[in-house]
C-alpha cells in the first residue's frame, strides 16, 4: 500500500516517440518499394488461314490422365515420370546443335556462345483440368533436359 497518496502510472511518452518515428520510416520506405509486377497478357490472335508452323516448334502435350507426348508423336512416360520426355529432348538438343539449328535472329551473333543459340525452345499444352504440381513437374522435367525458354499454350482464353 502506497502511503504518500501518489499512485503509480506509466509514462507513455517515450512509447508515442517511438511509434511516431517509426511510422515515419514506414512512411518514407513505402513509395520506394515495387508497386507492380509487370505481365503481358495475350492478345487474341488473328484468325489466318493456311498458317504453317515453325518445323523447329517443340509442343509437351499432356492429357487428361497426365500422359505425355511430344508435337503428337508416341506417348513419353507421365506427368510424375518425365525421364522419358528428358531423354528424347536431350537427343533432339543434341542433333540440333549438331546440324547447328539456331534461334531466330541469333545465327550470326558471334558475341552468344554457340550452345546458347541453339533452339531450345518448348511450350507445354495442358488441359485446364491438370492440377498445378502436374504441369509444373513436366516443367522441371524439361528444365532438366536443356530447354530453354519454356512458354505454356493457352487456350480458350473466354472466361
Amino acid at each position: 500500500m502506497n502511503t504518500n497518496g501518489a499512485a503509480p502510472a506509466i509514462n507513455v511518452t517515450p512509447l508515442i516517440d517511438v511509434l511516431l518515428v517509426l511510422l515515419i520510416i514506414f512512411m518514407v520506405i513505402s513509395p520506394l518499394k515495387a508497386a507492380r509486377f509487370k505481365t503481358l497478357i495475350p492478345e487474341e490472335p488473328e484468325r489466318r488461314q493456311n498458317v504453317v508452323a515453325n518445323i523447329h516448334t517443340l509442343v509437351v502435350s499432356l492429357d487428361a490422365r497426365g500422359g505425355l507426348r511430344l508435337n503428337g508423336g508416341n506417348a513419353l512416360g507421365t506427368a510424375r515420370d518425365t525421364s522419358q520426355l528428358a531423354v528424347a529432348l536431350t537427343e533432339l538438343f543434341r542433333q540440333r546443335r549438331e546440324a547447328r539449328v539456331f534461334r531466330h535472329g541469333l545465327a550470326d551473333l558471334s558475341t552468344i556462345p554457340e550452345s546458347e543459340r541453339i533452339e531450345k525452345t518448348v511450350f507445354v499444352k495442358a488441359p485446364r483440368s491438370l492440377p498445378y504440381g502436374e504441369v509444373a513437374r513436366v516443367i522441371d522435367g524439361i528444365k532438366g533436359a536443356g530447354a530453354q525458354p519454356i512458354g505454356l499454350q493457352i487456350d480458350e482464353l473466354e472466361p
